[in-house]
């Protein structure tokens, strides 16, 4: 293990153009291969999706390679939620009942444009476009590609390959194929699939519903969401069945059909949508899923980081957030000198495997938040009391989404079980006619909840612990 080892990234997305930029500042050689097209210069963002929430955990990483303030320059500020209902009113749920504690939405396209950028200013980081990963020996580290401009194939033989190449990784692909060792791998879907849809800026150029939050259409079994674009125009996202109940994505094949469909179930949504029918009927519909996998690691050779260990559904905010934070972890790894890539592999992973299955978990959690309980008086109740909380003892209390998102000391793991002990105690305390959210409560007040809160919580987390849970 020395600065002289030919390192090799599969995949310049998000995690592999951030890992690049990290490995070339303490001074690894670095070439990075990416199937696509370079997105500085190419638009290859139709359909997919194009803007994320960014929050602390990674500005963190970001704040690590030195790029924080660029990638902030592009950001839109999200305090909370901000819920429609099929009459067209509106609620909101901030996400903090702290000051300046809110998610982020950032164009996928110019913040991966960014991290390429800081790259290539390092004579140790050579990028290339256009080159598909077609297989990889993983015995001698010797990966195949196929340049898709020429039809040429060629092959990198590699001292150290690091696969950031997401989802539908080859590097993952060739863990299992060539059966070299016993690896588990999962992959699964829901139901529900995607569209992505467009509200355009209106003739100013101005946001035509609020830029300040995340809005959702909650129906239940289906739901919509938009964030807000630099541009004015908001990307909106449709989820939906593919084939189950009176709407889903196999039946809404006409024009007739999807605008009945909008006019139905978010009349408002449709009145600013211009394109609806066009944009239904030629954007792609995209999977849902979860990957889980282990080890990610072989031998002292190749790794998997990011969606290629650990794909996530995007409930939660947290898919790009937890592929930068695997830099750094990764980074922190690095620091403890430990001699040699497989011990390096194996520290990282015992560290890090946990918390991805936990941010997995979390993201199938929320799906079914968002699309029907942010509706239901009981969660809009204990939101409500946690915000009150929050506002009350800022260092005292919070929630699990502020566990997970705001707080980047924490790891997913240890957020999701207090997280829901405490959601579990709050709510018990709501049911057992403890606490309303009508009563304005003052602080003396608020602090009893909080304590019985927390007796509750620890409670609950000791009987788990007792129960292996």
């Amino acid at each position: 293990m020395t600065k002289q080892d030919n390192i090799l990234i599969i995949g310049a997305g998000l995690c592999g153009s951030l890992l690049a930029l990290r490995l070339a500042q303490r001074g690894y050689k670095v070439e990075v291969y990416e199937s696509r097209p370079d997105l500085r210069t190419t638009d290859i963002s139709a359909g997919r999706s194009i803007n994320l929430a960014l929050s602390d955990r990674g500005f963190k990483a970001l704040r690590l390679c030195g790029v924080e303030e660029k990638a902030r320059e592009i950001c839109i500020p999200m305090y909370g939620r901000l819920m429609h209902d099929k009459e067209g009113n509106t609620f909101a749920s901030n996400y903090s009942g702290r000051e300046n504690e809110y998610i982020n939405s950032i164009s996928r396209g110019d913040l991966n444009g960014i991290l390429l950028t800081e790259a290539e200013k390092h004579e140790n980081v050579n990028i290339h476009f256009n080159k598909k990963c077609t297989s990889v020996a993983i015995e001698n580290t010797i990966a195949h590609f196929k340049d898709y401009k020429t039809k040429e194939t060629f092959s990198i033989d590699a001292d150290v390959i690091f696969g950031t190449d997401g989802a539908g990784s080859i590097l993952r692909k060739s863990y299992y194929l060539e059966k070299k060792f016993l690896f588990s791998y999962s992959q699964n879907y829901l139901t529900h699939g995607y569209k992505e849809l467009e509200i355009p800026a209106d003739k100013n150029g101005k946001h035509q519903i609020s830029d300040g939050h995340l809005h959702i259409w909650p129906r239940g079994d289906y739901m919509l969401i938009a964030l807000p674009n630099m541009d004015g125009s908001f990307t909106v996202t449709l989820f939906l069945s593919y084939d189950e109940g009176e709407y889903n994505f196999n039946n809404l094949t006409s024009e007739e059909k999807i605008t009945a469909f909008f006019e139905n179930e978010f009349p408002d949504a449709l009145a600013i949508i211009p394109n609806i029918k066009e944009e239904f009927l030629n954007n792609p519909t995209g999977a849902l899923g979860t990957v889980k996998c282990s080890p990610w690691s072989y031998k002292n050779n190749t790794i998997l980081l990011g969606d290629a260990a650990h794909a996530i559904v995007p409930f939660y905010g947290q898919g790009m957030n937890a592929s930068f934070e695997d830099v750094t972890v990764f980074d922190e790894i690095l620091n403890q000198e430990l001699g040699n890539w497989e011990t390096v592999f194996k520290t990282y992973e015992k560290a890090r495997k946990e918390n991805t299955d936990a941010i997995a978990d979390l993201a199938l959690d929320n799906f079914h938040e968002m699309k029907g309980h942010v509706a239901n008086p009981l969660f809009k109740e204990k939101r409500k009391i946690e915000m009150d909380l929050e506002k009350t003892f800022p260092t005292k209390y919070f929630s699990k989404y502020s566990k997970v998102t705001f707080n980047d000391e924490i790891g997913y793991n240890e957020a999701m079980k207090r997280g829901r002990a405490q959601d579990k105690a709050l709510l018990n305390l709501i049911a057992g006619d403890e606490v309303h959210t009508h009563l304005n409560m003052t602080k003396d007040e608020l602090k009893v909840i909080l304590e019985k809160v927390k007796v509750e919580t620890n409670e609950i987390l000791e009987a788990n612990k007792i129960a292996g849970l």
